[in-house]
């Protein structure tokens, strides 16, 4: 079966959605060999973040991917506007694994590196911005 009566943006956003799933089942072998190694049975604390982002990140993209299928807006608006907040989820998960396999900080903002603010301004307006845009384009659907 071909999913060709889906929106090309709904298809993106569901393959983002199941390469992010399967990062985060990944995710979950280190987080079980980490507690398997620690005498306290525990995982770094940035390995379980990471897991369960990544579990959450998944599931808010195929909420995306059901905005955008049912957006009124133009493929461009909405391939950018899902492609902003995707790319925003993989950066945090991306940075929360690096510090979990480094083992290097408990709290990456209790002494942010230089660009941590102005990256955290960009995240918290791609991924709001992206998903308002898609959810917008739903609701002038729904609205008319």
């Amino acid at each position: 079966m071909q999913v060709v009566d889906l929106a090309f943006e709904t298809q993106l956003l569901i393959a983002c959605s199941g390469l992010v799933f399967l990062w985060a089942l990944a995710l979950g072998v280190l987080k079980y060999r980490q507690i398997l190694a620690s005498p306290a049975a525990q995982a770094h604390v940035y390995v379980d973040i990471a897991h369960r982002a990544a579990l959450m990140y998944a599931f808010a993209l195929l909420l995306l991917a059901l905005f955008a299928e049912l957006s009124t807006w133009p493929t461009a608006v909405d391939v950018v506007a899902a492609l902003v907040p995707a790319a925003f989820f993989v950066a945090a998960i991306a940075s929360y694994q690096w510090h979990g396999m480094r083992r290097d900080t408990d709290n990456q903002l209790r002494h942010p590196q230089r660009g941590v603010r102005g990256f955290m301004a960009a995240l918290v307006i791609g991924e709001i911005g992206g998903s308002a845009v898609l959810f917008a384009g739903f609701l002038k659907a729904w609205l008319g």
